[in-house]
């Protein structure tokens, strides 16, 4: 159990800067108090900018970790903060809250803020409503707000990082325009719009970018690849499986690894959980194991959700003949 302490002994401590902000009390960041929270916003100008980044950069490290803890409050009243590198961080904070009133914050950010980082993040913030707008759960109003903005970034913007991360974030759209957007970025010959090409693919769920996803998967830029193998799981290539399996048993960078292994988990089906089940044998690392634990977790959603799938179509064929036999 996390040490509970006074909130003035935290702020305390964030103000010393002779020695190290305890970890301890990362904990008592979330959930904030409203009381806490304003004692802190006075304190706030006193505290270096450096002790501010890290502070931010280990709550989201430690939200990573444990998807309990909740440091939204603080981070949304970050938003307005002086330093480009306390919004950009705010931002990376909120990137999965989904409370729609953060809409026209993010907006404003995509389109006003004097940095271009700042403004990527938002982006990126804002392509979580595109797709909460997919499953109809915000506004249509809102949505189409979102996309009408998104489109001016991708297509306007003057930083080029913004306009790759407005793309992205409209990956998830069902607008008819998002399509042509995503084969103009990709048919670039810069690397870093692939990437944006093919995270945007894997954001749409839409077979219709098979060819270009496998094609990318053994790219000799690291980064292309990892967006391929990770776009491959989001749209659950079946005809991926067999290149992935194959470069799991060649591949030693971890992180490359990693994404083979949980998008191996999210495709599924034949010979998937059993070269999983040998892989997590030769894993030692305490840590390693864990991550291939949730791996199996994942695998064994998706084997349920085939199941399902199976057990659907088998009731319509039992339907379509009982249909038969009636006429």
């Amino acid at each position: 159990m996390a040490e509970i302490v006074p909130f003035s002994t935290v702020i305390k401590a964030l103000l010393d800067e002779n020695n190290p902000f305890p970890a301890r009390y990362l904990h008592q960041f979330s959930d904030i108090e409203p009381d806490h929270l304003k004692a802190l916003i006075k304190a706030w100008p006193g505290i270096t900018i450096t002790r501010k980044q890290n502070l931010l950069e280990d709550l989201e490290n430690l939200a990573e970790k444990d998807t309990l803890l909740s440091f939204d409050a603080l981070a949304a009243s970050l938003l307005k903060d002086t330093e480009a590198t306390v919004r950009t961080l705010a931002i990376r904070l909120l990137w999965e809250c989904e409370d729609v009133r953060l809409v026209p914050e993010f907006l404003k950010i995509l389109t006003t803020d004097s940095s271009a980082i700042t403004s990527a993040a938002a982006a990126t913030a804002l392509g979580l409503f595109i797709y909460l707008g997919e499953l109809e759960e915000i506004p249509g109003h809102t949505l189409k707000f979102v996309e009408d903005e998104l489109f001016k970034a991708a297509r306007g913007a003057k930083d080029s990082l913004v306009r790759r991360r407005a793309i992205e974030a409209l990956g998830a759209s069902s607008h008819p325009e998002v399509t042509e957007l995503i084969e103009s970025t990709y048919s670039a010959s810069d690397p870093d719009w692939i990437v944006s090409a093919l995270f945007a693919m894997g954001r749409s769920c839409d077979h219709r970018w098979e060819k270009e996803v496998i094609a990318h998967l053994h790219h000799p830029d690291n980064d292309v690849r990892m967006e391929a193998i990770q776009a491959a799981g989001e749209i659950n290539l079946d005809a991926a499986r067999p290149l992935l399996l194959e470069q799991l048993e060649d591949d030693e960078d971890q992180e490359i690894q990693h994404a083979i292994l949980w998008s191996l988990s999210q495709i599924g089906g034949e010979g998937v959980r059993h070269r999983l089940d040998e892989f997590i044998e030769t894993i030692d690392d305490p840590e390693e194991q864990d991550f291939l634990e949730e791996v199996l977790e994942n695998l064994k959603i998706t084997e349920e959700m085939a199941s399902f799938d199976f057990l659907d179509l088998d009731s319509g064929d039992e339907l379509d003949d009982e249909l038969d036999l009636d006429e």
